[in-house]
Protein backbone atom coordinates (compact mmCIF):
# COMPACT_ATOMS: atom_id res chain seq x y z
CA UNK A 1 0.00 0.00 0.00
CA UNK A 2 1.44 3.49 -1.07
CA UNK A 3 1.30 6.39 1.98
CA UNK A 4 -1.00 8.36 -0.21
CA UNK A 5 -3.54 5.65 0.23
CA UNK A 6 -3.04 4.13 3.97
CA UNK A 7 -3.39 8.46 4.46
CA UNK A 8 -6.37 8.55 2.41
CA UNK A 9 -8.00 4.65 3.98
CA UNK A 10 -7.65 6.97 7.76
CA UNK A 11 -9.52 10.48 6.46
CA UNK A 12 -12.15 7.51 5.37
CA UNK A 13 -12.55 4.74 8.18
CA UNK A 14 -12.32 8.43 10.68
CA UNK A 15 -13.59 10.44 8.87
CA UNK A 16 -10.93 12.85 8.86
CA UNK A 17 -10.88 12.73 12.73
CA UNK A 18 -14.30 14.60 12.94
CA UNK A 19 -15.49 11.85 15.73
CA UNK A 20 -12.13 11.86 17.79
CA UNK A 21 -12.27 15.53 17.92
CA UNK A 22 -15.95 15.57 18.52
CA UNK A 23 -15.45 13.10 21.50
CA UNK A 24 -12.67 15.10 22.97
CA UNK A 25 -13.71 18.49 22.67
CA UNK A 26 -16.69 16.81 24.84
CA UNK A 27 -13.97 15.96 27.15
CA UNK A 28 -12.21 18.90 27.15
CA UNK A 29 -15.43 20.65 27.86
CA UNK A 30 -16.66 18.11 30.43
CA UNK A 31 -13.41 18.96 32.55
CA UNK A 32 -14.16 22.94 32.39
CA UNK A 33 -17.88 22.34 33.36
CA UNK A 34 -16.22 20.67 36.66
CA UNK A 35 -13.30 22.80 37.30
CA UNK A 36 -15.91 26.03 36.92
CA UNK A 37 -18.59 24.89 38.71
CA UNK A 38 -16.78 22.02 41.47
CA UNK A 39 -12.92 22.26 41.81
CA UNK A 40 -9.85 22.06 40.13
CA UNK A 41 -9.22 18.91 41.11
CA UNK A 42 -12.67 17.48 39.74
CA UNK A 43 -11.42 19.05 36.07
CA UNK A 44 -8.30 17.50 36.42
CA UNK A 45 -9.65 13.98 36.99
CA UNK A 46 -12.40 14.64 34.40
CA UNK A 47 -9.92 15.46 31.44
CA UNK A 48 -7.36 12.50 33.03
CA UNK A 49 -10.00 9.92 32.97
CA UNK A 50 -12.10 11.09 30.25
CA UNK A 51 -8.94 11.21 28.00
CA UNK A 52 -8.52 7.52 28.87
CA UNK A 53 -12.27 6.86 27.50
CA UNK A 54 -11.87 9.49 24.01
CA UNK A 55 -10.65 6.19 21.55
CA UNK A 56 -13.58 4.09 23.01
CA UNK A 57 -16.25 6.56 22.54
CA UNK A 58 -14.97 7.16 19.07
CA UNK A 59 -15.30 3.86 18.03
CA UNK A 60 -18.68 3.74 19.54
CA UNK A 61 -19.67 6.96 18.18
CA UNK A 62 -17.99 5.41 14.57
CA UNK A 63 -20.21 2.18 14.77
CA UNK A 64 -23.32 4.25 16.10
CA UNK A 65 -23.33 6.37 12.55
CA UNK A 66 -22.55 2.80 10.54
CA UNK A 67 -19.12 3.38 9.76
CA UNK A 68 -16.03 0.65 10.46
CA UNK A 69 -14.43 1.40 14.09
CA UNK A 70 -11.20 0.67 13.02
CA UNK A 71 -8.81 0.25 10.62
CA UNK A 72 -8.29 -2.81 8.53
CA UNK A 73 -6.32 -5.76 9.80
CA UNK A 74 -2.72 -5.38 9.07
CA UNK A 75 -3.33 -1.27 7.78
CA UNK A 76 0.36 -0.12 7.88
CA UNK A 77 -0.44 2.59 9.59
CA UNK A 78 -2.23 1.12 13.01
CA UNK A 79 0.84 0.56 15.00
CA UNK A 80 1.78 4.28 14.45
CA UNK A 81 -2.14 5.52 15.42
CA UNK A 82 -1.74 3.24 18.68
CA UNK A 83 2.04 4.97 19.33
CA UNK A 84 0.89 8.48 18.79
CA UNK A 85 -2.79 7.87 21.27
CA UNK A 86 -0.18 6.60 23.56
CA UNK A 87 1.75 9.90 23.95
CA UNK A 88 -1.18 12.32 25.64
CA UNK A 89 -1.29 9.93 28.72
CA UNK A 90 2.54 9.84 29.31
CA UNK A 91 2.53 13.38 28.86
CA UNK A 92 -0.31 14.42 30.96
CA UNK A 93 1.89 13.06 33.62
CA UNK A 94 4.20 16.26 33.67
CA UNK A 95 0.91 18.25 33.08
CA UNK A 96 0.00 16.60 36.65
CA UNK A 97 3.49 16.53 38.45
CA UNK A 98 3.43 20.47 37.49
CA UNK A 99 -0.30 20.79 38.99
CA UNK A 100 1.15 19.56 42.57
CA UNK A 101 2.88 22.93 42.80
CA UNK A 102 0.76 25.25 40.16
CA UNK A 103 -3.02 24.09 39.89
CA UNK A 104 -3.37 26.99 36.93
CA UNK A 105 -1.00 25.53 34.61
CA UNK A 106 -2.36 21.80 34.39
CA UNK A 107 -5.12 22.95 31.38
CA UNK A 108 -1.98 24.99 29.73
CA UNK A 109 0.30 22.25 29.89
CA UNK A 110 -2.05 19.39 28.82
CA UNK A 111 -3.02 22.00 25.73
CA UNK A 112 0.98 21.81 24.74
CA UNK A 113 0.90 18.43 25.62
CA UNK A 114 -2.15 17.96 23.50
CA UNK A 115 -1.10 19.99 20.64
CA UNK A 116 2.09 18.30 20.13
CA UNK A 117 0.74 14.91 20.18
CA UNK A 118 -1.11 16.47 16.60
CA UNK A 119 1.91 16.80 14.50
CA UNK A 120 2.35 13.35 13.72
CA UNK A 121 -1.28 13.21 12.69
CA UNK A 122 -0.49 15.82 9.77
CA UNK A 123 1.38 12.64 8.34
CA UNK A 124 -0.69 9.98 9.52
CA UNK A 125 -3.78 11.53 7.98
CA UNK A 126 -1.82 13.29 4.90
CA UNK A 127 -3.66 16.74 6.25
CA UNK A 128 -1.98 20.05 6.66
CA UNK A 129 -5.13 21.13 8.92
CA UNK A 130 -3.72 19.20 11.84
CA UNK A 131 -0.56 21.10 11.86
CA UNK A 132 -2.76 24.21 12.09
CA UNK A 133 -4.67 22.93 15.13
CA UNK A 134 -1.42 21.60 17.31
CA UNK A 135 0.01 25.42 16.67
CA UNK A 136 -3.28 27.00 18.42
CA UNK A 137 -3.31 24.69 21.03
CA UNK A 138 0.53 24.82 21.46
CA UNK A 139 0.74 28.59 21.68
CA UNK A 140 -2.92 28.51 23.38
CA UNK A 141 -1.21 26.64 26.14
CA UNK A 142 1.97 28.94 26.26
CA UNK A 143 0.22 31.95 26.13
CA UNK A 144 -1.77 31.53 28.87
CA UNK A 145 0.12 29.90 31.19
CA UNK A 146 2.81 32.78 30.48
CA UNK A 147 1.38 35.70 29.32
CA UNK A 148 -2.15 35.19 31.09
CA UNK A 149 -1.50 33.27 34.42
CA UNK A 150 -4.42 33.03 36.62
CA UNK A 151 -7.51 30.61 35.56
CA UNK A 152 -6.24 27.87 33.72
CA UNK A 153 -9.92 26.64 33.02
CA UNK A 154 -10.13 29.30 30.63
CA UNK A 155 -7.55 26.61 28.42
CA UNK A 156 -10.05 23.80 28.94
CA UNK A 157 -13.18 26.02 27.93
CA UNK A 158 -10.55 27.14 25.02
CA UNK A 159 -9.70 23.69 23.64
CA UNK A 160 -12.94 22.22 23.68
CA UNK A 161 -14.44 24.81 21.51
CA UNK A 162 -11.14 24.86 19.20
CA UNK A 163 -11.49 20.54 19.26
CA UNK A 164 -15.54 20.81 18.36
CA UNK A 165 -14.94 23.95 15.42
CA UNK A 166 -11.84 21.78 14.41
CA UNK A 167 -13.91 18.53 14.00
CA UNK A 168 -16.22 20.26 11.36
CA UNK A 169 -13.21 21.61 9.69
CA UNK A 170 -11.11 18.05 9.42
CA UNK A 171 -14.53 16.53 8.51
CA UNK A 172 -14.84 19.62 5.55
CA UNK A 173 -11.51 18.89 5.04
CA UNK A 174 -11.47 15.01 4.56
CA UNK A 175 -14.53 15.02 2.28
CA UNK A 176 -12.74 17.45 -0.37
CA UNK A 177 -9.62 15.26 -0.52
Amino acid sequence: MLIADAQRDLRRVYVGGFYGQLVSGAVWLLAAAATTWVSTAAGTAALWFGGMLIFPLTALALRVSGRAASLGRGHPFAGLATQIAFTVPIGLLVALALATQRPDLFFPAAMVVVGAHYLPFVFLYGMRLYAVLAAVLVLGGVALAVLLPGPGVLGAWGTGAVLVVAAFALRHAARES
